[in-house]
Parts: C-alpha cells; structure tokens; sequence
C-alpha cells in the first residue's frame, strides 16, 4: 500500500461522501430489524422473562443507551468506518482493539448466516399459504433448517448485489422496506392492544418479577442482541457529509426501536398467555396476524417479515465490510478487503467475501435440525460477544476522556462515569452468564440448552480472533500493533478493483 503525503489526495477510489441522515437512519433501522425481532424473538424473550418482557426491554436498554453515547462521543473526535476496532485498539490496546474488530466481523457473518436461514423460513411459510408444500419430492417445510438455508442462500446472493451496487442504492430499497414493514407492525399491534383479551398489568413493566437471577441475565443477553444493530450507521461516517450524521442516524433509530419492542410486547402478551408465545417460537408474528385478522390481510405481518429480514440481511453485510476494509487498511487483515469498486465506490471484494463465508456457515448450521433451535443458539452466542464488544468500546470512550473528570460534573457524568458503567454492566452480565454456562451441564450436547455448546461458540470467536492477530503482528507485521491507532480514510491509496 502506497501511503501519500499529508495534504495531498491520494490516487485510486475512495469511499464516497453521499450520505446523510436518512441513509444513517435507515442502514441502522434495517440492521436492527424491528420486525424480525420482534417476529422471532418475542417467544424467546418469553421463555426467560414470562410476562415482564417489557420490562426486560426497557431494562436493557439503559447500558446500550451508555453505548451509544460513547459511540458518538468517540465518533466526534475520531469518525473511522472501523469504529469501536479503531477506537479500542487506541485508548485500550491494539490486542483488545482488534479483538473488538474480528467479533464484529465473525458475530456479524453467523448472524447473516441464521436470518438467511429465517428469510428462507419465512417465504416457505409464503409458499404454504399459496398451497405449495412439496417441489420435487422435497418437502418444504418453513421449520426446516436444511430447506430453509437453501433458500435463504440465494436471499443471500441478492442483497450481496444489491450491497455491491453501492450504500445509496441499497438505503433507497432499505426506506421503502421500513415503511411498509413498520405499518404494518403499527397498525396490527394497535389492534392486538385493543382487542386483545389478555388483561393487561403493570406487572408486565416489572423487572423485579423475573423469576431468577438467571433468567434475568439470560432475558438481558437477548435483549441485547434484539437491539445489535443501530451502531450499523456508526460504520459508513467515511461516506456521510457530516460524521454526525452517522450519530443521529444510529440514535434515532435505537430509540424508534426501544419504543416498537416495547409497545410490541405489551401487544403480543394482550393476545397470547406465556405459553403460547413460547410455543410459537419465530412464528409469533404469524400467529398474530391470523388471530385478528382474515386471509389475505392475516399474510401481511409475514410479508412484512419477509421484507424486514431481507433488509436486515443487506444492511448487516454494508457495515460488516467496511469494518474489514477498516482493519484490512492497517494491514491487520488482507489487501483483499481494500478492494474498493471504481464504479461504485463500495469495498466489493470485501462484500462478496461475507457472502461466501455466511453462506459456509449457514451450511454447517444445517446440523441443528429445527430452525427455532438454531435460532436460539445464534442469538444466545452472538448476544455475548455482542455484549463483549459493546463493553470495550465503551471502556474505550471512559479510557480517553478521563480528562473530563476534571471538568465538572456533566463532563464527567457524559464522558466516563456512563461509560464506564455502561461497560461494567456488559462485563459483568456477561461473566455471569459464561459462569453459568460453564457450571449448568455436565457433558457436552449441540443443543441451546448445553451450557457447554452455548460457551463454545463466543469462546471459539475470541480465540480465532486471537490466533488473527497474532498473524497479523508477527506474520502481517502491522503497524497497528505498534501504535493501536487505525489508518485515516485518506491516508492511504486503495487498490482498485480490475474494471
């Protein structure tokens, strides 16, 4: 890599300054994927929480909001599309730093694998109602995960194109699929709240009415990965106007999604008992459509789950590549993920490289038989390195602005004291948590109730994660690992793509 003088523009493409709010808004807005949490998450956030889930949300909230905080604090002083692998690898070490990138990368390739999976499942679930339940002999099945993967690969090869072809074109489809999707959302959980016969009880607002300890760390942990997502606009900063519209964006859609899944649950609890909505699984949504409402218009909660993990598909790969050209930049990972499209202007090699490995682990995911057990495995998984990530990247916010303690109380209030609480809640909750894994089984079972297959994934991510930098400093010889900083947009020469 060519690195060119201070001052002057480096030859070669470079990531394109075309965004603004509304894009941030909707890259967040569909990589938080209102609707699919929703849709498949509430029996899951049930089986922990009972009939508090919207407490458990309202809860978990308070330490991403600290996140978020430290996200845009961070982002004033340093926009990088490599956000918290930068920020990290600068205010706490480079080990930690990329450890905060590869998470990223590989929780965001599993989570791309399990919703093509839910994509697949959700248009078989179409594919029934139209009457068609084999095709040459197979049966499709939408509880299958084998059946399902399949089609949701070639989900996969769609929002691949459509993510190559450059962010502003895909945040175009990304806005009409949120609109539709969230009225549909609105209009159907407006009705369950009225005509719901569940009698609503404050009960449900509750946090202290968790059963157990467990069950409320466990409750949080998913929660957690329900609202993953909204830092999505934190990665294209290098292609908005104005960094703080990457902030705003993330914002606005981290609180549009707190007050969806909150007023969501109370509607599910107003039309099903607990039971029921653990019995569901991913089908909740579904199930709710047909409760109020006749064919075609019960069809439409799914077609808006469709179009909601679709979106939620495209938007996670746009951010997870330009976190891989980030640390490919500093030479942590490949010239490969440097590629930058002369046309486009979106690392495209890097794009496609998701693609092919999401697709690989949505094969080797094919071993979980049920599609509601695969599910539960990968948000159980990602939820905890979710939470280890967010946790250092705001310790990295607390570690950089300790100068604030000095400057009167709302500095240090805004700058370290809620970050690092908000860190040391995430710590702590996920401690607890690997301990719990770690003590709940006595012999090892792939299945999301064996605590020792639910640790094995996150500690396979971070010890992959540590094997990679140690590639990359001693093999690589990155100057990351001598500086901990991250290379600046326009500090270096991207190659380009051949035309």
């Amino acid at each position: 890599m060519a690195v060119v003088q201070p001052g002057t523009k480096p030859p070669g493409p470079q990531l394109r300054r075309t965004l603004g709010v509304r894009d941030g808004i909707a890259i967040a807005a569909s990589s938080t994927a209102a609707t699919t949490s929703i849709g498949i998450g509430m029996g899951a956030l049930a089986l922990y929480a009972g009939r508090q889930t919207p407490a458990l949300l309202i809860v978990a909230v308070l330490p991403i909001l600290g996140i978020a905080l430290s996200y845009a604090r961070l982002n004033r002083t340093e926009p990088n599309c490599g956000n918290g692998y930068t920020w990290v690898g600068r205010s706490v070490g480079a080990w930690p730093g990329f450890l905060t990138g590869w998470v990223v990368l590989v929780a965001s390739v599993v989570f791309m694998a399990y919703t093509g999976a839910v994509t697949g499942s959700v248009i078989l679930q179409f594919a029934d109602k139209l009457g068609a339940h084999t095709l040459f002999g197979i049966a499709l099945d939408p509880g299958s995960t084998g059946v399902s993967t399949v089609i949701g690969l070639l989900a996969l090869v769609a929002v691949t194109v459509t993510a190559v072809t450059g962010v502003r074109s895909a945040t175009r489809l990304q806005w009409a699929l949120l609109v539709f999707e969230y009225a549909v959302l609105l209009v159907f959980c407006a009705w369950a709240v009225v005509a719901g016969d569940q009698p609503f009880s404050w009960s449900w607002l509750n946090p202290f009415a968790i059963g157990s300890a467990h069950s409320l760390a466990q409750g949080l942990v998913l929660a957690v990965f329900v609202f993953w997502g909204w830092d999505a606009a934190f990665t294209v900063n290098e292609e908005t106007r104005n960094a703080s519209d990457a902030s705003r964006g993330g914002f606005i859609a981290l609180l549009a999604m707190v007050g969806l899944l909150v007023f969501a649950a109370v509607a599910f609890q107003r039309m099903m008992d607990t039971g029921e909505l653990v019995a569901q699984g991913p089908q909740a949504l579904t199930r709710l459509g047909a409760m109020l409402a006749p064919e075609p218009w019960a069809s439409l909660p799914l077609a808006a789950l469709m179009c909601s993990a679709f979106a939620s598909l495209q938007s996670s790969v746009i951010p997870t590549a330009r976190g891989a050209l980030a640390m490919g930049r500093d030479q942590t990972l490949g010239r490969l993920w440097t590629r930058v499209h002369p046309r486009y202007g979106s690392p495209a090699a890097g794009t496609v490289m998701i693609m092919g490995m999401a697709a690989a682990v949505a094969v080797l995911a094919v071993g979980i038989p049920r599609i509601n057990l695969m599910i539960l495995t990968a948000v159980n998984s990602i939820g905890l390195i979710v939470s280890l990530y967010y946790g250092l990247t705001a310790l990295a916010c607390a570690v950089r602005f300790r100068g604030a303690l000095r400057d009167g109380p709302l500095e240090a209030v805004r700058g370290v004291i809620v970050p690092g609480a908000a860190a040391l809640a995430l710590f702590g909750l996920g401690a607890f948590l690997a301990y719990r894994y770690a003590t709940m089984s006595d012999h090892f079972a792939v299945s999301p109730d064996n605590g020792w297959f639910m640790l094995l994934i996150p500690a396979a991510f971070v010890l992959t994660g540590l094997i990679a930098a140690a590639v990359a400093k001693w093999h690589r010889r990155s100057p990351y690992f001598g500086t901990g900083r991250g290379t600046d947009a326009d500090a270096l020469a991207l190659p380009m793509d051949a035309p």
